[in-house]
Order: C-alpha cells, then structure tokens, then sequence
C-alpha cells in the first residue's frame, strides 16, 4: 500500500468535544500529549501550557523553535493575565547598518534579520508565577521527543520540506548548520518518518536545569551570540542579557455582551477589536449571505490597514490605543464601508508560521499561548550543536525612515501572534486563536462571528471555510465556499483569488467553558488534536 498522507479527497466530520476535569487543545498531538500527561499528573493548565511550548520546538520546527517570540493571556483564580514575551531588535541594527550591508529592502531571512528571541524568558517566568509541578516534569516530554525521535506528522512533513526547497535554493554557507540539524541527507524527513535532534534535547536540559538563565546569561547565550557573531549579524550577548518578558494589561471589547480580550501593540491583536467595533452596529444577516461577508471583509481591510499604519512598539505610536478602539473610530470607519469593494486608505489621526494552543484545568484555569520564530524556520540560522533555530522578526519592521514601526535598534517589532480569551460578566468564557500571520486577526473575527453572530459551535466555527485579504481588493477565498456567494463577491468588486491549500488560512483552537464543562474544537488544516477527561 502507498499512501499520499496529505490527500484527503472525501471530506469528513469532527465533532466537538466535551471534557469536565480538564482539556488540551493544540497544533500537535505530542504537544497534545504532553500537556495531557501533565494535567493527569496533576498539574495546572499553566504547568501543561509550558510542557507544550517546550514539545512543540521539536515537534513542529516549522512554526516555531527555542529562538521563538511568545505571547500569553492566562486565566488564574479568577483574574487575566497578559504576557509579552518578545524581544527587542539588537541594539546595533539600523536601516543604515542594513543598506551599508546591501540589503536595498528588508531581508526576509539570514543573520541580519534575527531578533531577541523571547520564549525562553517569557516561558520561565510564567513558571516561577504560576506553575505548580516540578520543572523536570514539565520538560519531560519535549527532552524524549527530542532524544528519542518522534514520527513527523503529515502536514508538518509538507512544511518541512517547503523550508528545505527554500534554503536549497539560496544556498548560502550561513544555513549549513540548518540543514545538519534539521535534513535527513539534505532533505526533509517524510511523513511518518521518524526524527530525533540529540542537541534541541541536551539544549533543553540545560535551559531546565539553569530555570532558562543559560539562555540569555549563560553557556547558551555564549553560543548565540558567537554564532551570530561569526556570521557578521547584529545580535550580541547584552541584547540577550538585557531582555525581560513583561506582563501587560490586555485589552478589550465587548461585542454583543462577550468581551473580547487581546494583547495591547506591539502586537496586532488590536486590528480584532477595530474590527469588531466597527462590525458591532452594522446589519449581520445569516453566514451565506454576500453583504454579510462583503461588510467583514472591508471591516478587516480598513482595521489591518491602520494596524499595519499605527501599531509598533508602545513607545513610539503616533496614536493612542484608547483612540482606536473608541466609539467616534468605529463610526468614522463604519462610515467608509461601502456596498463595494473598496481601496484602503489609513486613517486620518490629529495628532507566516506559528504555533498556538490552549489549555484549561479543573480548577478553572485556562491559558491562552502562542509563540512563533515569524515564517517557516525563522531565519534559517541554527546555533551549532544547540537544535535552536534563531527567528526572523526583524522583517517585521519598515524599512523606510520616519514611520511608527521604522527599524531602530532596541526596538519592539510589530508583532503577528496574538492569543486571544473571552469573558462574560468577569467570568472566564474561553481561550482561542488562530496562527498565521497577518491572516491571525482576519481569522479571530471569522472565527468569532461564527460563534456570536451563526452560533456555529467551536468545532463548526473552525472548520467553517474563510476569507484572507491580501492587499487593496484581493482576496483569497476558500474553494468550499458556495459557488454563489464567490460570484456574489466578484460583483462586489472583490478580486477573488479561489485556494485550496490550508497553508495561509491560519490554524487554530477554541477552548470554552459553559458552566463546570468545557467546549472544545481543533483545527481541521493541521495535524492537531484536542484532550479531555
């Protein structure tokens, strides 16, 4: 018998899952897993929120690696927390150290675009806050998956060899080191095939046994820093010294009595809230009907168009949050909605690859968690003899002078990965998200509307086929969409581009709580799984 793992031509149903003492929900079934054996043992959705950010380096290094970027929003006894757990750019990095290098644009990958990964930090101080188990047990999983192999799932196998088809054709020395860690013979490991990384599980080690201190002040940090030194990069030792993972204060909407809960810029969760806000006082038919849909997309046009304007580091937006989510910009943009399609314009002012996963508890706690090297591998810079592959975030920065997001050194990028949580009346009503990019906040309202709006259930919600803007009026459009609503959308002047592969649509999962019960759903275009008992 030979099978194609990815091809899938009968389409099939996932029912959603009920669990009362506690669920898992994530991109991988050995994250899935580990979470799972952690609250079997005992442990809180914290302590099972962090195995699973340790497994899924290993697991799916596609998406994410120990040089990744993290954010959180954690429910505990009975209040949110919010977690900014990404780096700042090397203190040595300029537009001009950029061009004087020959870049003419900002690159996409290589040494020059990595930044101070921030997940190791962010994940050691949740568990000095929050956890509860030992921290042996909580890396247990992630440190046998890595030494003793695991067998490579088949949507991450496709992602692999994607990666590796990439690097093969810039082919430059700086990605030898990628290529000795992460091929088997220069090539990706198939699905099925099993995979081990000797040196992720000696690196994981070390970061458990020095609560992640080596990581950024350490034999760790030495190797980084070195390694991107030897390479002619930006990032250096005091740039890993001197991070610190932050709690913020979320923020919030309510829309139609549930408050939406993301975390405030860097991060673009606020384009979800803009959204919604501008949504909340327009006409929402049924899910099938054209003008519904037309009015969500140019929603999401306008509100990611001034995300990507306004939002950067907190310190140097030229626009206050509070302005963005108030009444009088709703209405403003609510206003520039037309029964056509339209071109995006900012807002007038005065003045790629993740991870994401979901866990909650029988004590009520629930978290909330994504972490991301930004696209792919990241920069395609692996640390020798580490398993750790260094992001690429600093492509997320403009490269043009003068503008909120303009690179600087030491600097918070304009940041994709956005967790997100709901409440009602205080009370925890779930976690969610869905990774990919900038299709992450067009997927958080998609996915919301579906619950709210078309009381679709959180598996439902999922699997219901969605609606990517690209830029001006394109959009890419999910081949199961009726017939009749995608040339119901070209009449609107939308420029539609039909797509059948999962890849860029995002991927996500809901955990929700009604009463002493929680709702599950996992995402239908990746490998995931949910747990529950």
């Amino acid at each position: 018998m030979k099978f194609d793992y990815n091809d899938y031509p009968h389409p099939s149903t996932r029912r959603v899952i009920f669990g009362k003492n506690g669920m898992v929900a994530t991109s991988s079934p050995y994250a899935t897993s580990a979470g799972a054996k952690i609250l079997l043992n005992g442990g809180n959705a914290i302590d099972a929120a962090l195995a699973i950010s340790m497994t899924l380096p290993v697991v799916e290094p596609t998406g994410n690696g120990l040089g990744s970027d993290m954010f959180a929003i954690i429910y505990f006894e009975g209040k949110l927390y919010a977690m900014n757990a990404s780096g700042r750019s090397p203190k040595s990095i300029s537009i001009k150290a950029l061009k004087n290098k020959g870049h003419l644009k900002m690159p996409s990958c290589g040494v020059n675009v990595i930044n101070t990964p921030g997940l190791i930090g962010g994940a050691m101080k949740l568990y000095r806050d929050f956890a509860t188990m030992p921290i042996e047990k909580i890396f247990e999983p992630a440190i046998s998956y890595a030494e003793e192999g695991f067998a490579v799932t088949p949507q991450i196998a496709k992602l692999w060899e994607e990666s590796v088809e990439k690097y093969k054709k810039i082919a430059r020395d700086e990605f030898d080191e990628f290529f000795r860690t992460f091929t088997i013979d220069k090539r990706a490991p198939k699905a099925g095939e099993v995979f081990k990384c000797p040196d992720m599980a000696e690196t994981l080690r070390e970061i458990c046994d020095t609560r992640g201190d080596s990581f950024y002040k350490g034999s760790i940090a030495e190797k980084i820093s070195q390694e991107v030194e030897r390479l002619g990069g930006f990032l250096n030792a005091e740039d890993l010294k001197n991070f610190e993972p932050k709690y913020v204060d979320p923020i919030s909407t309510n829309y139609k009595g549930i408050d939406v809960w993301e975390i405030p810029p860097n991060g673009h969760g606020i384009s979800v809230l803009m959204a919604l806000n501008i949504l909340s006082k327009m006409e929402i038919k049924d899910r099938s009907d054209v003008s519904t849909i037309h009015k969500v997309i140019e929603a999401i046009k306008l509100s990611l168009t001034d995300a990507k304007t306004f939002v950067a580091d907190k310190d140097f937006m030229k626009i206050k949050i509070e302005e963005l989510l108030s009444d009088e910009y709703a209405e403003k943009r609510r206003k520039d909605i037309e029964d056509f399609a339209i071109l995006p314009k900012s807002y007038a002012i005065k003045s790629s690859d993740t991870v994401y996963f979901a866990t909650a508890d029988k004590f009520g706690n629930m978290v909330s968690m994504i972490q991301s090297n930004y696209s792919d591998f990241g920069s395609g810079i692996v640390v020798p003899k580490t398993g750790i592959a260094l992001n690429n975030r600093i492509e997320n920065f403009y490269f043009e002078e003068g503008l909120a997001n303009s690179l600087e050194g030491g600097k918070l990028p304009y940041h994709t990965i956005i967790p997100g949580f709901l409440t009602r009346d205080g009370k925890a009503l779930g976690a969610f998200g869905i990774m990919g990019a900038f299709m992450q906040p067009q997927a958080h309202v998609q996915v919301l509307m579906n619950m709210i709006d078309f009381n679709l259930n959180p598996q439902a919600a999922l699997d219901a086929p969605r609606i990517m803007w690209i830029n001006d009026k394109k959009i890419d459009v999910e081949c199961d969409f009726d017939s009749d609503i995608i040339d119901g959308l070209k009449k609107l002047g939308h420029d539609v581009n039909i797509v059948s592969d999962f890849k860029d649509m995002g991927r996500g999962q809901i955990i929700l709580k009604k009463d002493d019960v929680y709702i599950g759903g996992t995402e239908k275009r990746t490998d995931s799984n949910i747990f529950a008992f």
